[in-house]
């Protein structure tokens, strides 16, 4: 807004979304070649990937791309992932492919493993919000491989949902905040990982460096490298909408998902640093609805109905392709509050430490 100097979110005017059902595992030509045609012509097609749903347009085209913004509301200068079919396509749009970048697509890709690397001219500012690199990965879903080698175009895609908001992990969630502002939806069904990918920045001048935490850890990425990976501090950037800088005038984040609230809930996220149940039952007794995400093993029993008890497993994976879904349920319910039991201090919760830790930020 050029008189407050604060972000407005701009969305586009309802149209009317086309949902398609796609076998995940032999994803029918005829439907992604429908899906296809949509991007090609400068649409926008939400699609499963093997973290979550992404919602793309054609990479190389700026005015589509420039419609995810629109769509999702999100800041300008927070930069989009440019999904590809292989690594061959991954060198069409990066200025610099360092054999770091050849090890780990060999190990990696397709697979849940983000590239931040060199970017081409060609590669349209609002892919990359200005900045001088741009994000790839090849998703290793069927109906995301097939839908990118369809439309014969590197696909830009952050994930299906409303900015900041929880990440979308079955198509109803998309439709819960994009139904009537994009194309297509594409549903695969539920997506196995769960939570978005893991962003490495391969600097010329500097070590390997994590900028967001995902399903890859950074002791799996080392074991390929043969040397140490650097962690980035993960110091939250504020959102222009709730900063007084414009968007247009904030600087380049370096990755997606380094917003200072993301991922989050529409009901307050709290954090237990101890005994989730004791928490749980304080808000209980001030009279809020309560959700739970509670460990398996966890004692869960004779709390009191306002509460609702969501068991989560003990190891990451599981619980990583778990957790969205969980708060888009609690959400659902509703409730008035959502306590997550504290998570191990251990490298392989890392991701999952994030994405809760974002999603706590209150609005």
């Amino acid at each position: 807004d050029p008189l407050t100097g604060t972000d407005v979110r701009i969305f586009p005017a309802p149209m009317e979304t086309e949902l398609l059902t796609v076998n995940p595992a032999a994803p029918e030509p005829d439907r992604i070649a429908r899906a296809a045609d949509v991007l090609r012509c400068g649409g926008l097609v939400a699609f499963p990937t093997e973290t979550v749903y992404g919602l793309g347009a054609a990479a190389l085209n700026a005015t589509a791309v420039r419609r995810i913004f629109e769509a999702k509301g999100r800041p300008s200068h927070n930069p989009v992932i440019v999904h590809v079919a292989d690594a061959d396509e991954a060198r069409t749009v990066v200025a610099a492919w360092p054999e770091a970048a050849q090890a780990l697509a060999e190990q990696f890709w397709p697979g849940p493993l983000t590239l931040v690397l060199p970017r081409r001219p060609e590669v349209p500012d609002a892919v990359t919000a200005g900045g001088p690199t741009v994000a790839l990965r090849v998703p290793s879903h069927h109906v995301a491989l097939a839908l990118i080698r369809a439309a014969g175009v590197p696909v830009a895609a952050p994930s299906a949902n409303i900015s900041t908001s929880v990440s979308p992990t079955r198509a109803a969630h998309v439709l819960r905040t994009l139904d009537g502002r994009i194309d297509l939806v594409l549903d695969g069904g539920p997506c196995p990982g769960g939570i978005e990918s893991t962003v490495l920045a391969l600097p010329h001048d500097g070590p390997p460096c994590i900028l967001r935490p995902g399903l890859i850890t950074r002791a799996q990425i080392e074991a390929v490298l043969g040397r140490e990976v650097v962690v980035s501090s993960g110091t939250p950037q504020t959102s222009p909408a709730s900063s007084s800088e414009s968007a247009s005038a904030a600087a380049p984040l370096p990755s997606p998902g380094l917003l200072e609230r993301h991922y989050a809930p529409h009901a307050p996220l709290i954090l237990a640093s101890g005994d989730g149940r004791t928490v749980v039952q304080s808000f209980a007794g001030q009279g809020f609805r309560t959700g739970w995400l509670a460990f398996e093993d966890e004692d869960s029993a004779n709390l009191p109905p306002s509460v609702h008890v969501t068991a989560m497993p003990r190891d990451p994976a599981g619980y990583a392709a778990r957790i969205y879904a969980a708060l888009h349920d609690l959400d659902a319910l509703p409730v008035d509050r959502i306590v997550a039991s504290r998570l191990p201090d251990t490298d392989d919760w890392a991701a999952l430490r994030d994405r809760l830790k974002r999603a706590a930020v209150p609005r």
